[in-house]
């Protein structure tokens, strides 16, 4: 999968399961998976899941949908560095968010945001396609 793909829904994953029970499992993948890559800044990301899921219950409890936005983005960026540095960590971070997922009952499962897209062109066509922001520029 893409690095920004995958980041996109990494981040929505891991801020969705820090409001749930899975979120011990969560975040004991996640730093464990940051101490193989970047040790030095494991404890610091631990710290960091652990304030984040605190902001993340309040701005749920106060229907802050723009600080949980910003949240989310926060630890897109984080994931897609640490992609980008290694994707060799793709699958083991898509297992870890699985595995915590499948450990809650069905109904209790955070959606993860999924973008697919199809394109078929023929003859001189273009084809433009962007799960987010694009920005095209012609000359």
């Amino acid at each position: 999968m893409d690095p920004e793909v995958l980041a996109q829904t990494a981040g929505a994953t891991v801020v969705a399961l820090m409001a749930t029970d899975a979120w011990v499992r969560t975040r004991e993948g996640v730093v464990t998976l940051w101490r193989r890559v970047r040790p030095l800044q494991a404890d610091e990301i631990g710290t960091a899941l652990e304030e984040t899921r605190e902001e993340i219950l309040a701005a749920r409890r106060d229907e802050d949908a723009a600080s949980a936005e910003d949240l989310e983005r926060d630890w897109r960026r984080r994931l897609r560095r640490l992609l980008l540095a290694d994707p060799t960590v793709a699958q083991e971070l898509e297992r870890i968010f699985e595995a915590a997922r499948a450990s809650l009952p069905e109904d209790e499962q955070p959606r993860i945001p999924m973008v697919q897209m199809q394109a078929h062109a023929s003859g001189h066509a273009r084809i433009y396609q962007a799960g987010r922001d694009q920005h095209i520029v012609e000359r």
